[in-house]
């Protein structure tokens, strides 16, 4: 089994990934297979509503960029973390690109993602992540994919890099979420 998580964060090594880093670290507990790509930093264009996923059904969007690399590593996994820091109450730029051009696809082809697991991991500095939750969420929802629940919603605090690694909260709900990702994915694959 394999679970791929994509940060949104254009910090690489910044508080999304430690959240990120912590759910793996029970997945591989679990002996499941991950993988991290980082979506925040690329310059990506949103979906221009061209229909063209709908019209070739190759799989692919016709926009030249990786997208079309990360849509394949969610076809090819068992299990899809979504994670991004809260901008102004919402998901990075880069995330919403992924979502609604993977969205399209997906559901241009067959519905690919269907019954897969999805876990949104969001960070914040101190307020607006339960919007940035529900966005993913809802991408998970029109996807027909399985949610996996924790003790609190699936999010961290912090602004400043590292900072999270003092919120014992959002840890544990990062360590409940992969217990519960694991849990889900060996039930239903």
């Amino acid at each position: 089994m394999k679970v791929v998580a994509f940060n949104g964060s254009p910090r690489p090594e910044g508080n999304t990934a430690i959240m990120i880093k912590q759910v793996f670290s029970v997945l591989h507990r679990e002996d499941i297979e991950t993988e991290l790509i980082q979506v925040g930093g690329h310059l990506l264009h949103g979906c221009v509503a061209c229909y063209q996923c709908s019209v070739n059904k190759n799989g692919r969007c016709v926009q030249q960029d990786p997208v079309n690399e990360w849509i394949e590593a969610m076809q090819s996994a068992d299990g899809i973390i979504l994670a991004s820091p809260t901008y102004f109450a919402d998901v990075t730029s880069e995330l919403k690109a992924l979502i609604d051009r993977a969205g399209f696809v997906a559901r241009a082809n067959g519905g690919f993602l269907k019954r897969k697991v999805g876990a949104a991991v969001v960070m914040a500095r101190r307020a607006g992540g339960i919007h940035t939750f529900d966005s993913i969420n809802h991408f998970f929802l029109i996807q027909e994919m399985l949610i996996p629940g924790s003790c609190y919603w699936n999010m961290g605090f912090g602004r400043d890099k590292g900072d999270v690694s003092k919120d014992e909260e959002g840890l544990k709900t990062m360590t409940i979420l992969g217990e519960n990702m694991a849990w889900l994915l060996k039930k239903t694959r």
